[in-house]
């Protein structure tokens, strides 16, 4: 019974924590998009919203309330800023679930678990690509990134159909996570030397990326327990905590130099 109410809490407490991040859970944010959706996504406002939607928006499922969500975003930025607050983090789902079937896989190990932890990793690392993506080309070409999205997606698709209905290869799905990780790894790093000049806070951006991959040596160049407790993989999981903060830092600042950017040139106009 008490083992059955510990499990029930840690579910309770990680499926709180994958609600949303600090900006999600921000009553001004969700006072904005509640008002914004009254206003924006219902009658002839709706009709107005997708009359003027451009259409490639339409087919990656952008909706109105995705578009309240990331305005209100901004705005809430702004008012963090205007405190003197640091940037907060929003709608941090897909790492938070990574994390937690990596957590429940090295708690228990099954079938499901240990799927769910392998294919939720390899999610990420897509998702890392497409926000490469978005970044380097998204902004200017969106339907460009909106494309190749789908692309990743599909890829994604046909990769867990194949470890999940015809063969669960750990060869094929470490070599298949190596050469996604490859990619990002040469097309951050092209973008960040590209623009380092005038971007200074892409250095942090290339420490990342580089470090990440030095880490994943971890996981192919295997080792005998230290003290029969820290694997290699167990190491690199303690390993890639610091990164990931090192790499919001890198997104905080980024996006803070895109808002000053959009600021100028409403200024401008």
């Amino acid at each position: 019974m008490a083992e059955q109410a510990a499990r029930l809490l840690l579910l309770t407490a990680a499926l709180g924590l994958a609600w949303g991040s600090q900006g999600d859970r921000e009553p001004v944010y969700r006072d904005c998009v509640l008002r914004c959706e009254e206003r924006n996504c219902s009658g002839d406002a709706l009709k107005h919203f997708r009359s003027l939607q451009p259409i490639y928006m339409s087919l990656a499922g952008w909706t109105c309330r995705d578009d309240c969500k990331y305005e209100c975003m901004w705005v809430t930025v702004g008012l963090y800023l205007q405190e003197g607050h640091r940037v907060p983090q929003f709608h941090g789902k897909v790492s938070l679930n990574a994390w937690f079937w990596s957590t429940v896989f090295h708690t228990r190990d099954t079938d499901l678990t240990e799927k769910m932890d392998y294919f939720c990793a390899s999610a990420v690392i897509l998702y890392s690509v497409y926000l490469c993506c978005v970044r380097t080309v998204g902004l200017r070409y969106p339907s460009v990134a909106s494309a190749f999205g789908a692309l990743l997606l599909l890829l994604l698709t046909v990769h867990i159909s194949y470890l999940s209905l015809i063969r669960f290869d750990y060869g094929y799905n470490m070599m298949a996570n190596v050469a996604i990780g490859l990619v990002n790894l040469a097309w951050w790093l092209a973008w960040c030397l590209r623009n380092h000049r005038h971007l200074p806070h892409t250095r942090r951006c290339v420490v990342v990326v580089l470090l990440l991959q030095g880490l994943s040596l971890l996981e192919l160049l295997d080792f005998p327990p230290l003290f029969w407790v820290l694997d290699a993989h167990a190491i690199w999981h303690i390993s890639t905590i610091p990164v990931h903060i090192l790499f919001f830092r890198f997104l905080e600042d980024d996006s803070l130099y895109l808002l000053k950017e959009s600021e100028a040139k409403f200024k401008l106009a």
